[in-house]
């Protein structure tokens, strides 16, 4: 049978993924040299599939079951006729059980072996890097061996496909141990695993697959995830097919309020997302000294000037929902309107000094909202911006939890947390967008895209979820010309083509 690769929407812990391998040997009878065997037909066709021309592979080979995966590789390429050269950087005759079998098969094929530190011949240029040195059960720092062969496979500046995570990667924090392989696949097995998308995994996994290696689903009934992969689904509940007799005011009413003087672009930015969002009407609050700026060429925007609360209440009125902090500020003219929106009873996403603002002054309600970067997480929970990318599924956890709130973490594999009745909190991630999207106005785009599928769908987590996928589509689609250079405004026509997927 032939290994299912894809990429599924559960993502595991490190330890849930152990529980998952045992129970394909005890509860289904899987053998365990028969998982290994799979893995490796799995990862060589993941090899084949990438680089199709590849004539030539170093399989460099560790200790464990990671390294049998990567003895098998070695023969299965050895047997298709490439030009191999498998390194040994764990003695092999340490190699116990499926993974000294591996071993014994690939010496049994005769694959040319080298031994660590000894490096590959000088007239041997692999097309194709094969790393598996360390697996997923890695728990400390690499040693001085392991580190100098990581940091060799890095130099060699080849292609690299890392088999079930790059070695030196920690599985549950996605943070290096030291060093890590930087790898342009990873392909995983059974499951996926949470460190591959959590800390600085970006940096490392490159692209990821996942091979299933034939486990039954029903090996996983049962098993919370730990998060789950934002895909199109998510997209659907948010953006259901329009009836043939909508009008604007079904499609939602949304006011945006910010843009306090010279800050009138990021509520601009947010306005016009919301209109390419699909939001039906998309009213904003401003500053006086922003109202020329916010409606310079786009007269769709319901624009008014507001001083105080008694003026903003007028446009609270009509609305379904409230977009409170791009460009606000954290003026005199900004506090007071902070203070009386937030206690106001309509549905709320609060960003940029909103964010600041509630750090300053903490309240509790619901229906809301929050879409923090690492900066405003910090201050938000009294720590450090350091602090939240080293554990960035605890940050989230944790302001989920204290503020009640569906909660974006924004950053390079945003994260989206939703607290149920009794305060626990699932986690969902992004998988999409790119270096590209890191320049000003860009968390502006996304509150006006999450404000208006708020008001279209009427449920914050599932227009969080959505919002923060069609987001990142469109910077990918924004960023295919060159990621160096992508604007916020770039985003505007890609929001509309992904806010409409049927």
């Amino acid at each position: 049978m032939k290994p299912e690769t894809r990429v599924p929407t559960a993502i595991y812990t490190n330890e849930q993924v152990r529980a998952l391998d045992k129970a394909a040997v005890a509860r289904f009878g899987i053998p365990g040299f028969e998982l290994m065997t799979r893995a490796a037909e799995a990862a060589f066709a993941a090899l084949l599939e990438r680089w199709p021309n590849a004539e030539s592979v170093a399989v460099f080979c560790g200790a464990g079951d990671n390294a049998g995966d990567g003895y098998l590789v070695a023969r299965l390429a050895h047997a298709r006729g490439m030009s191999v050269r498998a390194v040994a950087v764990g003695a092999p005759e340490r190699l116990r059980g499926n993974a000294a079998r591996a071993w014994a098969q690939c010496a049994e094929a005769k694959v040319p072996l080298r031994t660590w530190p000894e490096r590959l011949d000088a007239g041997f240029a692999a097309d194709v890097v094969v790393d598996a040195l360390l697996g997923t059960g890695l728990d400390r720092d690499l040693d001085p061996a392991y580190a100098a062969a990581v940091e060799y496979v890095n130099a060699l500046d080849l292609p690299v496909l890392a088999i079930d995570i790059p070695s030196g990667l920690d599985a549950d924090t996605g943070l290096p141990r030291g060093a890590a392989v930087h790898a342009d696949l990873t392909i995983t097995f059974v499951a996926l695993k949470q460190g591959l998308y959590l800390g600085r995994a970006p940096d490392y996994c490159g692209d990821i697959a996942c091979a299933d290696l034939g486990l039954p689903a029903e090996a996983a009934r049962g098993l919370a995830p730990a998060m789950t992969r934002l895909d199109d689904h998510d997209l659907e509940m948010a953006l259901p097919r329009r009836p043939r007799t909508a009008h604007k005011g079904s499609n939602g009413r949304l006011l945006l309020v910010g843009g306090g003087p010279g800050m009138a672009g990021a509520i601009r930015l947010a306005a016009e997302a919301a209109l390419r969002a699909g939001a039906g009407l998309v009213y904003v609050a401003t500053h006086a000294a922003s109202v020329a700026t916010v409606m310079a060429g786009r007269p769709e925007i319901i624009c008014r000037a507001v001083d105080g609360p008694a003026d903003v209440d007028a446009l609270v009125g009509p609305c379904d929902a409230i977009v409170l902090g791009p460009g606000l500020g954290q003026t005199g003219w900004a506090e007071p309107l902070w203070r009386h929106l937030v206690q106001v009873e309509r549905p709320l996403v609060l960003d940029a000094d909103g964010l600041n603002l509630l750090a300053r002054y903490p309240v509790e309600r619901e229906r809301w909202m929050l879409t923090p970067h690492a900066g405003e997480a910090a201050r938000l929970l009294e720590s450090s911006p350091s602090d939240v990318e080293h554990d960035r599924l605890a940050a989230i956890r944790a302001i989920a939890r204290r503020f009640r709130a569906v909660t974006v973490l924004k950053g390079a594999r945003s994260l989206v947390a939703q607290p149920d009745e009794s305060n626990e909190v699932s986690v969902a991630v992004c998988d999409r967008g790119n270096p590209g999207m890191a320049t000003a106005g860009m968390g502006d785009v996304l509150s006006g895209v999450l404000g208006a599928l708020l008001v279209q769908c009427g449920d914050a987590g599932i227009a969080a979820r959505a919002g923060v996928l069609l987001h990142a589509q469109a910077g990918d689609d924004a960023a295919a010309a060159g990621e160096r250079g992508t604007l916020a405004s770039d985003l505007l026509p890609h929001i509309r083509r992904r806010a409409n997927p049927r």
